[in-house]
């Protein structure tokens, strides 16, 4: 778990505050943050430092920008220790820890908890609000601020609703309009459904409801469903803004999207179903008798270095790093 550079993520106003909170985190060798180095946004104004260093990902370099999307401080930390110079949420992961349904509005306070938990970290935070918890702009708007509050440079909206309808295009134009008056150094990634919710009439549906969005402010489009490499070339030529597509194990790779021109690869919560399906095989094989696979996850050591070296240093009585380090492969399987 080899770290890499990371750009700079502060300083939004409140980010410096919470700078000197970063400095901690992650401190064991093997799972090291990414270093943070300087680079040609010293000259932009502070608040909008993360900003540009967030959108100049969505435009510098011939391969897209993936972003992976983590669901609590250990999957992000792990992520920027692997050299992701941002980090995104998954609100299925999100929600599922909390016993909640996904896209269902009810996971507002979660979600802001996550970002405030996240904020602080050595990488750039975008969270996915969902639709933003409301109906009302004024009250999406509020919620960005509480994010941009807590550390996140980027917030994705969604027009996909839990009744498995759009919301009208009007509303969630408003939606992306209110929140960048309000928080004009958020990149405001503006998801459309329409792949999963349009029907047949996805593409000519997907075009219209972009243009509104990008209108309306938005600084990066989403459109999670669409792997066609044909439709996704054609809506590259008909935007203004960096497109984002939803990577699946049957799509094109993230090579052959950025051949069609698309600027951003989310994973969505791909890592997050990955990881779930992890445990429950290990478990089925240890319940079978059979060994799991070693050298799969880091060690007890490494996971408790990711909360700083003051829970690095709490190891319980009788278990030293030598005796269950060596377990399972290095797995800390007793712990």
């Amino acid at each position: 778990m080899t770290p890499e550079a990371v750009t700079p993520k502060a300083m939004t106003p409140g980010a410096m505050a919470r700078e000197g909170a970063t400095s901690d985190a992650m401190t064991s060798d093997a799972m090291a943050p990414a270093a943070v180095t300087p680079d040609a946004l010293a000259t932009t104004p502070a608040a909008f430092a993360p900003f540009a260093a967030f959108a100049d990902l969505h435009r510098a370099g011939a391969s897209p920008f993936l972003i992976p999307n983590a669901w609590d401080h250990a999957s992000a930390s792990v992520l920027a220790a692997q050299g992701f110079p941002a980090i995104g949420t998954t609100s299925l992961g999100v929600a599922a820890a909390a016993g909640l349904p996904d896209g269902a509005g009810a996971t507002r306070a979660e979600t802001l908890l996550l970002a405030r938990r996240l904020g602080p970290g050595p990488y750039l935070l975008s969270v996915d609000a969902e639709a933003g918890f409301s109906d009302d702009p004024d009250e999406v708007a509020g919620l960005a601020r509480e994010l941009a509050d807590a550390g996140a440079v980027g917030i994705n909206l969604e027009d996909g609703r839990h009744d498995g309808t759009l919301a009208p295009v009007a509303l969630h134009a408003a939606k992306v309009a209110a929140v960048k008056a309000a928080v004009p150094d958020l990149f405001v990634n503006a998801r459309t459904d329409t792949y999963w919710l349009g029907g047949g009439r996805a593409g000519e549906e997907t075009a219209h409801r972009l243009h509104a969005y990008e209108q309306a402010g938005a600084d990066g489009v989403f459109v999670p469903g669409l792997a066609d490499p044909a439709v996704i070339a054609a809506l590259v030529k008909r935007l203004a803004t960096p497109l984002n597509i939803l990577y699946t194990p049957s799509g094109p790779t993230v090579p052959q999207l950025g051949d069609l021109g698309v600027r951003r690869v989310s994973l969505g919560s791909l890592l997050f179903r990955t990881a779930l399906g992890a445990a429950t095989e290990a478990a089925a094989d240890i319940r079978a008798g059979r060994r799991p696979v070693a050298g799969r996850g880091p060690t007890y050591a490494q996971v408790q270095a990711l909360s700083g070296p003051a829970h690095a240093a709490r190891r319980p009585p009788g278990n030293g790093a030598a005796a269950t380090d060596s377990a399972a492969g290095g797995n800390d399987a007793g712990r």
